[in-house]
């Protein structure tokens, strides 16, 4: 399992956080929101996803992935 902390911007409510751990439990990882902060932490196996991939989810959703 990889672990990285992603800073997302654009998330604000419970609503945000909801739609951004489906998000990458639909491509077979883990997310953890904390929106104060404005981080993800996602856990994810490489063989099933890989971190761009969720990137991409994410800013597909429009949350901006600062890198």
């Amino acid at each position: 399992m990889e672990k990285t902390i992603l800073q997302v911007e654009g998330m604000s409510c419970n609503h945000c956080k909801m739609s951004v751990e489906k998000a990458v439990k639909e491509l077979g990882g883990e997310a953890v929101v904390n929106l104060a902060e404005k981080t993800v932490t996602v856990s994810f196996d490489s063989a099933k996803t890989n971190l761009e991939d969720i990137i991409t989810e994410l800013e597909d959703l429009g949350y901006d992935v600062v890198k």
